[in-house]
């Protein structure tokens, strides 16, 4: 009889239509009783004390009870207010009376829930998945289905490779919210650095090159053809074909050229001589246009900016000349007291840094005979300038053997960026145009080029085998390869920005091929 009892209770309160018969009052019957019972211990106290009760609405004429937190029942005086207290919809909230008991609905589901989990759970804790019953697995799998139904699959977050699919007729796209897409191998797995030889492409002979810091006898066209000066002539390297030319000579044998730059377009080359003039050479028809005089001193440095060329001297002075008219010589800026040894234009054409061995940076605008900006930070020779090619307002400059720095400059605010000690002398600067990297070259003590990350200036790579410090760098027209011309009398070519990050490493180091000559042509 005893399960028939349980199942009768169980009934009795899972059917929430009919009155409870068992378990705690209503709030409704609790509130009477309470009412009841204060009645009849106010009345018992004192029969003549009528008025508003806080539990029950049974009137008074002129006193009631007032109960003190000690205790103790005084009698007050009730006024004709007609108000009942607001005290009435205030619950009693004393210790022994904790409020209403929350009591959640029940449904039969909850406990096929409850048992379904139970059985989950000891299926787990069995040592062999396999040891339960087929019809005790289907019993789990029916059950599972009739409960969760499809929200077992249709989640608001699903960590799938792709979101799933809706099915065919279903007109609900947004089945799933939201979508976390799992990384794939290939993307778990860390890029790797792009690969770059530690051995040059290809070694030509420069013998008398001279070995002077103060020079720049190397510069690399855009229609890939790389200018040379050895001695006193000027070589041409046709880069595509590898064919090789003189284009010039000096008529004295002491005379040398001391500067090269080409235009932009790459049809003309701007030579700089010992014997202070500069020449502007038709390289198509190897043939010298003009010859443009003035300065006092030899020309170290030129730099073009569409048709005007720039040239410094020995004696400090910088000439700024219009090729395009009789009267070439325009201005002159004047403002180092050595030689000016480094000169470059910004890509826009608005600012023209000019380093030289009195260790100063000037920043001139053009029509201005005063720099805009003079900077003093370097402690030596300022030779390598370079400038940003995506941010033409940022110039980086390298110094001397007592400087090793290489500085960064904004040069719309004129204020110093950030500095890195290269620990050796800084010859030459060159930005990449594919990578936010650049390259210098150095001297004593190990004659190597550095590959550094901007702006966290971390060393990417150093490239090794120059015997003598490195004093020239050149890049090629797509920005891919650098070639270095060292005081050992060499030029290697440099596969430091490739654009293909799979590049397969060279078997065979190129320093075992014999060098090639680059001066076929040059006692004829």
């Amino acid at each position: 009889m005893a399960h028939f009892n349980f199942e009768n209770d169980m009934s009795s309160l899972l059917k929430l239509d009919t009155p409870l018969t068992r378990g705690p009052m209503m709030r409704w019957q609790r509130k009477l009783h309470e009412s009841s019972t204060n009645t009849s211990l106010n009345m018992s106290a004192n029969n003549t004390s009528v008025g508003y009760n806080l539990r029950s609405p049974v009137k008074s004429n002129n006193m009631s009870v007032n109960k003190t937190p000690g205790g103790s029942k005084t009698p007050r005086k009730q006024g004709n207010s007609k108000t009942p207290s607001k005290g009435n919809k205030t619950p009693n909230k004393t210790p022994g009376n904790s409020g209403d008991r929350f009591i959640p609905s029940r449904r039969s589901s909850l406990y096929d829930v409850a048992h379904y989990k139970l059985v989950q759970q000891e299926n787990e804790q069995n040592v062999d998945p396999e040891a339960s019953s087929p019809s005790k697995q289907m019993y789990q799998r029916i059950m599972s289905n009739n409960l969760n139904g499809d929200s077992m699959n249709n989640k608001i977050l699903s960590y799938k490779s792709k979101a799933p699919q809706p099915p065919e007729g279903c007109s609900n796209n947004m089945k799933v919210l939201y979508t976390s897409q799992t990384k794939t191998p290939q993307s778990t797995v860390k890029k790797s650095t792009r690969h770059i030889p530690q051995v040059p492409e290809r070694i030509l002979d420069a013998p008398d090159i001279l070995d002077d810091y103060y020079l720049n006898l190397l510069d690399w066209s855009v229609n890939n053809h790389l200018a040379v000066a050895l001695g006193n002539c000027v070589y041409l390297w046709n880069a595509g074909c590898g064919d090789i030319t003189q284009l010039m000579s000096m008529d004295n044998n002491e005379d040398y050229v001391s500067s090269l730059s080409w235009i932009r377009e790459g049809n003309f080359l701007a030579v700089g001589t010992s014997n202070n003039d500069v020449q502007i050479w038709d390289v198509a028809n190897t043939k010298k246009l003009r010859t443009m005089g003035g300065h006092a001193g030899r020309v170290g440095s030129l730099s073009w900016n569409a048709h005007i060329l720039s040239s410094g001297s020995r004696s400090g002075n910088i000439h700024n000349h219009d090729v395009r008219v009789a009267q070439h010589h325009i201005s002159t800026m004047s403002s180092h007291t050595q030689e000016v040894c480094g000169l470059r234009w910004s890509p826009d054409g608005r600012y023209l840094a000019s380093g030289g061995n009195d260790n100063i940076l000037n920043i001139w605008t053009m029509g201005q005979n005063q720099p805009q900006h003079v900077f003093t930070d370097h402690l030596a020779a300022v030779k390598a300038l370079a400038w940003c090619p995506w941010q033409p307002s940022l110039l980086a400059s390298g110094g001397g053997t007592a400087d090793r720095h290489i500085r960064f400059w904004n040069c719309n605010t004129g204020t110093n960026i950030q500095n890195v000690d290269t620990q050796s002398q800084v010859c030459s600067i060159l930005w990449s145009k594919e990578h936010r990297e650049l390259v210098s070259s150095h001297g004593f003590a190990n004659n190597q080029l550095i590959i550094w990350k901007y702006p966290s200036l971390q060393k990417v790579t150093e490239l090794t085998g120059h015997t003598s410090r490195v004093l020239h760098l050149a890049m090629s027209p797509d920005g891919s390869m650098v070639l270095s011309a060292a005081a050992d009398e060499t030029l290697r070519l440099w596969k430091c920005f490739s654009k293909d990050n799979h590049s397969k490493k060279t078997t065979k180091s190129s320093s075992d091929k014999k060098p090639s000559s680059l001066l076929s042509m040059r006692r004829l």
